[in-house]
């Protein structure tokens, strides 16, 4: 059974920066949150009510407190919901891996580049094999 992490107890792990920045044109950047470039193996699904539609594995490209940029292994539908399991980097206690998992709706697809907008996530003890089937 995995071991789930409050929210409040993942903040320095999963930062909540609000700021925006500015493009040295000088036009602001849309997005209010932060985005760090963070490479991590995921897996997805798309899911509609309780059942999987589709699911597949990927990369992270960028994350941030809001949203998740990842490869997929095919383009995804935008409007559509999705479970991401991410291997996250970081280890409770020093000695346990973790998961990110996350859950929002898919905003844009270009090619196989999936934005995901996250509405709810936790982190979750990972197991020594990795991300398992399913997410």
């Amino acid at each position: 059974m995995p071991q789930y992490v409050r929210q409040e107890e993942s903040q320095a792990v999963l930062p909540s920066w609000q700021t925006t920045s500015s493009s040295p044109g000088g036009s602001s950047e849309r997005r209010a949150n932060d985005r760090f470039p963070l490479v991590r193996d995921l897996k997805y699904r798309v899911v509609s009510g309780r059942s999987a539609q589709e699911s597949g594995t990927g990369h992270t490209v960028d994350v941030s407190s809001r949203g998740v940029l990842f490869t997929a292994e095919t383009p995804l539908p935008p409007g559509k919901r999705v479970e991401l399991s991410i291997s996250w980097p970081a280890q409770l206690d020093g000695k346990c891996a973790l998961k990110l998992v996350a859950r929002g709706k898919i905003l844009r697809c270009r090619g196989r580049q999936v934005a995901v907008e996250i509405d709810k996530y936790e982190f979750r003890t990972q197991s020594s094999r990795g991300l398992a089937p399913g997410v």
